[in-house]
């Protein structure tokens, strides 16, 4: 299964600023299987230690342990010559041998030649709480769910981003035969999402009742998640979180409020939970902003929403019939076109931080997307109804050079208006 994050792990691989890297996300997300990959096809050889599956080699490297033993002792116990820029060492499951994590700023100091990649389950979790972290002595790299373009290639069916047009060389709209084909293609990936195991279990059965079934045992996994690596109080709190996404999603405003976890719920109880899923790469943060000025990040204010990682395991959570999502058009408008929004951030999100611009009124831009140099509005539309008055109030406010509105139709532009389609927001990141 290709993965746009390949190269990213070749260009590190190939830096005069290399340092040891840690790979982060979410779960389920194929980080064991990219770096064993890139293992085989960019090195001599590697050594995989997985410190969950191999408990003697976490105890063998519990000592104080020089970088120059661990060395030594992987290539003991691996029955493998580890040689500098030709083998790969992976430490799996980082989290649960917290020497070997805080090793890495050695490596970085005494022993850079050594190539090194880090990943883990919850990791993210795992750093967040570390007392003695390596800061800036490692490189770091985010693996998310497949996103549409690797969904289309996993299908073998990559030829047809192709046919989409550069952005910066106008906006043109595609043959119909192609725009039909490619939203019937986004309809499957609305159900199967972009976790691996799922979308290898499609490409291979195309079987919606098999994805929905490992949909569902990943859910079950992920709260199993929560008891497992956090207190008692604390996994009750962020189970009670997970639960209320869909609930807050099918709200007109999506804003996420702490009152609609638990009755009288208030932040402060809640706000540790809240990272915690945050962390573990589960959940997605889309901040209000106040102005769309540069930098977004200095006039954000307290509104939040909140989406999941994954739009094949929200529709998993409200029980939606794959019927309804894969044969149906009405996909984009159900559940209040939550799925799509949620689609949207979850495409955008490796390119860009997320944000969102309400006005007093009942003016809302789903997306304010920041450039280097400019920030653009986004406007998502789950129907078919395309008027735009919260981008015409925004334009009204603050005249942006461009206007951006993504829906199911077809490539066309209007004056600084730019019409994209649903499954064409990877574009975006040209920006």
């Amino acid at each position: 299964m290709k993965r746009d994050l390949y190269q990213s792990l070749v260009a590190w691989k190939h830096s005069d600023r290399r340092k040891p890297l840690i790979l982060r996300g979410a779960r389920q997300t194929g980080k064991t299987y990219l770096l064993k990959e890139f293992a085989i096809n960019e090195y001599q050889n590697h050594v995989y230690v997985n410190f969950e599956e191999q408990s003697g080699m976490s105890d063998a490297l519990k000592e104080d342990l020089g970088v120059e033993r661990i060395v030594e002792y992987l290539g003991i116990l691996s029955g493998q010559a580890i040689v500098p820029g030709e083998t790969l060492i992976i430490f799996d499951e980082i989290q649960s041998s917290p020497q070997t994590l805080k090793a890495l700023k050695y490596f970085n100091e005494k022993l850079n030649e050594y190539h090194i990649v880090a990943a883990g389950s919850l990791l993210g979790v795992a750093l967040a709480g570390a007392k003695s972290f390596p800061v800036g002595k490692v490189n770091f790299l985010d693996l998310y769910p497949l996103n549409f373009s690797e969904f289309l290639t996993a299908l073998k069916k990559e030829s047809l981003l192709a046919v989409l047009p550069d952005i910066h060389l106008g906006v043109k709209a595609i043959p119909e035969v192609f725009h039909a084909e490619l939203v019937e293609l986004l309809k499957k990936y609305f159900f199967t999402g972009g976790l691996p195991e799922v979308v290898a279990d499609y490409v291979e059965h195309r079987d919606v009742q098999r994805v929905r079934d490992i949909q569902m045992e990943l859910l079950r996994s992920y709260a199993n998640d929560f008891a497992k690596h956090s207190s008692p109080a604390e996994a009750l709190k962020i189970k009670q979180i997970w639960d209320s996404i869909p609930l807050h999603l099918s709200k007109e405003n999506r804003r996420f409020v702490f009152s609609a976890v638990k009755h009288s719920a208030r932040a402060r109880e809640y706000e540790t939970a809240l990272l915690w899923l945050q962390d573990a790469g589960l959940i997605l943060k889309a901040q209000s902003v106040s102005k769309p000025l540069l930098p977004l990040r200095a006039y954000t204010e307290k509104a939040f929403k909140v989406y999941l990682f994954d739009v094949g395991l929200l529709g998993a959570m409200t029980r939606l019939k794959p019927e309804a999502i894969v044969f149906s058009n009405e996909l984009f408008t159900h559940f209040k076109g939550a799925l799509v929004e949620n689609y949207s951030m979850q495409q955008l999100n490796p390119a860009f931080e997320l944000y969102y611009w309400a006005s007093s009124g009942r003016a809302e831009v789903d997306l304010v997307i920041q450039t280097k140099d400019d920030v653009f509005p986004l406007e998502i539309k789950a129907g078919i109804n395309l008027k735009a008055k919260s981008l015409k109030t925004y334009d009204e406010k603050f005249n942006p050079k461009q206007l951006l509105r993504c829906s199911l139709g077809n490539f066309s532009s209007s004056g600084k208006l730019i019409d994209l389609p649903l499954f064409a927001l990877d574009c975006l990141a040209e920006l």
